[in-house]
C-alpha cells in the first residue's frame, strides 16, 4: 500500500506556543496514533524556541518533504526552504509553503498554528486572518467557510468576525445559501457522513417566535430552506438556538449552522474547550487547526496544552484519507 502523503504544519507565530506543541504532538506521536507530519519554517528560529523547554529535542532540517515518512519515528522533520525575512515575514511565508505543498500533491492537508494577527497587520498583511488568506491562495476568494467541530459537535457559523450590530445586513439570501451549500458538500466529501443533515439556527430569540421577535426567520430563513430542501438537501430549521445544543438534540443532525460567532462557539467550547479544531471548508485543499490563539502570556514555559492540536492533525489525517478514497482533491 502506498504510504500517506505527510501533513504540513506551519510553525505559526514563533513568539507563540505553536512550536512548543507541535514538538509535544509529535512526541505524543505514538501513544496518539498520530500520521507523519512536519513542522514547516525557519530551522534556527524554531530551534530557538525549543531551547529550553525540551531536553535534547530531536529534530532534522529536511529538503524535500517526501522525506518526513522515514524520518519522524525518530525526529521532528523541519521543512525550511531557506525562511528569510523577520518574524512576520516568516510565519506568512510558512503559510503560503504549506498551502504550496498541499496543491503541488506533496503534502495531504495543512495544518495551522496560530498567528498574532495585530503583528502580521503590522507588517503589512492585508487579510483578516487565515481563513480568508488561505481562500485568496487557493484560488477561492471569498468561498471559504469556517467549521469547529469536536467529537460531539460541529458547527458553522454564518458570519464570523464582525459586530452584531451588522450581522442582520450581513446575512443576506445568498450569503446563508453559500455556507449551507458549501457545509453540505464538505460533510459529504471530506468526511464520512453521507447524506449529511444539517439544521440551522434562528438569528432571533426562539427563532423569531413567528415574526414578534424579529422577521429574518420568516422572510429570508426558512424560504431557503425550503428552496434546499426541494433540491434533496437535507436541511431544517431555522431552530430556537438555546435548545440546539443538549445531548438529545445533537444526536439529530451532523452539522448545525449558526447566524453569528459566539452562537456556534459558546457550545463547542463548553462541550469540549480542550480539543476543539478549526476547520476551513470550501477550499480545494485541507486545512484545519488547532482552536485557540497565540497565548503568548505561557509561551516558553512548557506548559501549553497540545490537544487541540493533536486533534486537528488526527482529523486533517483522517479527512485527507477519507478524499482520498472518494473525491480526486
Amino acid at each position: 500500500m502506498k504510504s500517506p502523503l505527510p501533513i504540513a504544519i506551519t510553525m505559526g507565530d514563533p513568539a507563540g506556543i505553536g512550536i512548543e506543541i507541535t514538538a509535544k504532538a509529535w512526541l505524543m506521536r505514538d501513544e496518539k496514533r498520530l500520521p507523519p507530519f512536519c513542522l514547516v519554517g525557519n530551522k534556527e528560529r524554531i530551534e530557538e524556541a525549543l531551547k529550553g523547554i525540551f531536553e535534547k529535542l530531536p529534530t532534522t532540517g529536511i529538503s524535500n518533504i517526501a522525506d518526513t515518512t522515514a524520518v519522524f519515528p525518530s525526529t521532528l522533520p523541519i521543512f525550511d526552504p531557506g525562511f528569510k525575512g523577520n518574524s512576520s515575514a516568516q510565519t506568512i511565508s510558512a503559510i503560503e509553503t504549506a498551502v504550496s505543498l498541499c496543491q503541488s500533491d506533496q503534502a495531504s492537508a495543512v495544518v495551522t498554528n496560530p498567528i498574532q494577527k495585530k503583528r502580521l497587520y503590522d507588517a503589512g498583511f492585508a487579510h483578516p486572518g487565515h481563513t480568508e488568506f488561505l481562500a485568496d491562495l487557493t484560488g477561492v476568494p471569498g468561498k471559504a467557510v469556517m467549521m469547529f467541530a469536536c467529537a460531539a459537535l460541529k458547527v458553522v457559523p454564518a458570519t464570523i468576525h464582525i459586530p452584531l450590530s451588522k450581522v442582520s445586513d450581513t446575512l443576506t439570501k445568498s450569503h446563508l445559501e453559500q455556507v449551507i451549500r458549501t457545509t453540505y458538500a464538505d460533510l459529504k466529501s471530506r468526511f464520512s457522513t453521507s447524506p449529511p443533515k444539517i439544521v440551522v439556527a434562528g438569528l432571533n430569540p426562539h427563532a423569531g417566535e413567528e415574526g414578534s421577535i424579529g422577521s429574518e426567520e420568516l422572510e429570508m430563513i426558512a424560504p431557503l430552506l425550503a428552496e434546499l430542501q426541494v433540491e434533496g438537501i437535507d436541511v431544517s430549521g431555522p431552530y430556537p438556538a438555546d435548545s440546539l445544543f443538549h445531548e438529545a438534540a445533537r444526536s439529530k443532525y451532523d452539522a448545525a449552522i449558526c447566524m453569528y460567532h459566539d452562537q456556534a462557539l459558546i457550545p463547542i467550547k463548553t462541550i469540549d474547550f480542550d480539543n476543539g479544531v478549526n476547520v476551513t471548508l470550501g477550499l480545494p485543499i485541507i486545512r484545519t487547526s488547532p482552536d485557540h490563539g497565540t497565548a503568548e502570556d505561557i509561551a516558553g514555559k512548557g506548559i501549553a496544552n497540545p490537544s487541540s492540536l493533536i486533534a486537528a492533525i488526527k482529523m486533517a489525517g483522517e479527512m485527507a484519507s477519507y478524499s482520498s478514497e472518494n473525491l480526486d482533491v
